[in-house]
């Protein structure tokens, strides 16, 4: 088997439009949530979110693509011309053949869809763009990154709402891994910030009308975000012998299910989650020093998840790090846990854990150390990035400093 690192990061999302400026916010504990900015928001009991601002379409792509990308496939092109950039790899011959793109979306096109029934139902207009359905579909992303770089190989999308990203970037750990490609481009994206979708968030009665407070006792509900976060997947020696720059290694995963209800999240599931992660990786629980936890900050998730770590780890749950960077980016859904992936690699790469902001008030449920609000630093040599999605849905993800 192979052994699988991480060459190039790329990321779009409410904290920076690249990954420099992502990882200096999460250092300085910046919040980018705020308020939505978008037609008829005023229309909607929630108002606020981690919305991408200063962000100009035009200065990357043309009109002619513009008519074919939808937000968070634009986002996605962004992040994934950063993280190869960085990675210094052009595809060509054989290596084009093999190498591929898995990506984690949960909406699609959202935004695009929501603009089209408003033309439809609202407006009364008999006909749409030729391109409505290729641009809100939810493999657009993938194809166009496909073919923006010449990636001829697997490539396709992972939809498993908050799990998408963490499901996807274990399916590229595996192709790698197991020597069916030598490079994979993974990650996820979204961009469900719209009247349309904000509003069927209000339905589930999670969203919190003023803030996201994960792990605080006087938490009330989870805040959207929007963006991507792109990786390249390399394999080892393919790296080395080209001398790539590695900014860690991925040693293992797993995915669960809870098999019980549709919204509420299970302890049992998300503990043989962690666990066949760490199994997977051949770690010990003591190896592990930091959690990026999903910490969605609503009152079910959170407390959930502490009982399932804590379970797992046993006395080292009390000498852990864990912390929710959702606090700072909100909840990017489908893209989320590709996101948070960043805060692992700062963790493991330059000894800076993220904190988990807007934390007010100690919840015994919730007795972990959260690294609340103020950045820590700490030599960590194994990170874990925990996504547990509705339906159930959960994957783990167990990264290495090299």
């Amino acid at each position: 088997m192979k052994r699988v690192v991480i060459t190039g990061a790329g990321t779009v999302n409410a904290l920076g439009l690249n990954v420099p400026d992502t990882l200096e916010a999460m250092r300085e504990g910046r919040c980018g949530i705020g308020a939505l900015q978008f037609r008829d928001v005023e229309r909607l009991a929630i108002q606020i979110g981690a919305q991408v601002h200063d962000f100009d379409e035009t200065a990357h792509f043309n009109r002619q693509q513009l008519s074919l990308y939808d937000r968070f496939t634009q986002f996605t092109l962004i992040a994934a011309r950063e993280a190869l950039a960085q990675a210094g790899l052009e595809f060509s011959g054989e290596l084009a053949a093999r190498s591929g793109v898995v990506l984690g979306n949960s909406g699609g096109g959202m935004t695009t869809l929501d603009d089209n029934y408003r033309s439809v139902y609202e407006e009364g207009k008999n006909r749409v763009h030729p391109f409505v359905v290729p641009k809100l579909m939810n493999n657009a992303a993938a194809s166009h990154v496909s073919m923006e770089f010449n990636l001829k190989g697997p490539s396709f999308t992972v939809s498993t709402a908050c799990a998408s990203s963490n499901h996807a970037m274990s399916q590229a750990f595996q192709m790698v891994h197991g020597g069916l490609s030598p490079v994979m481009i993974t990650g996820g994206s979204e961009s469900m910030l719209c009247f349309g979708g904000v509003k069927a968030w209000e339905g589930l009665r999670v969203m919190s009308k003023d803030a996201c407070r994960p792990f605080s006792a006087n938490r009330n509900g989870m805040v959207q975000g929007e963006g991507a976060g792109v990786f390249v997947f390399e394999e080892y020696e393919h790296a080395r012998k080209r001398g790539a720059e590695i900014l860690a290694e991925v040693v293992g995963f797993a995915m669960t299910s809870d098999a019980s209800d549709i919204v509420m999240p299970s302890k049992n599931g998300a503990a043989r989650a962690i666990a066949g992660a760490l199994h997977d990786a051949k770690l010990n629980p003591q190896d592990v020093g930091y959690i990026n936890a999903h910490g969605t900050g609503t009152a079910a998730n959170d407390k959930t998840e502490c009982a399932a770590v804590a379970d797992v780890f046993g006395a080292h749950a009390d000498r852990l790090m864990i912390s929710s960077t959702k606090s700072m980016h909100g909840h990017c859904i489908g893209g989320t846990g590709a996101i948070e992936l960043l805060a692992c690699i700062m963790a493991l790469r330059d000894g800076v854990i993220a904190p988990t902001i807007g934390y007010e008030e100690p919840d015994p449920e919730c007795a972990l150390d959260v690294v609340p609000n103020e950045a820590r630093e700490a030599k960590v040599d194994v990170a874990l990035s925990n996504a547990f999605a509705f339906g159930g849905l959960n994957s783990v993800l167990a990264l290495r400093r090299v």
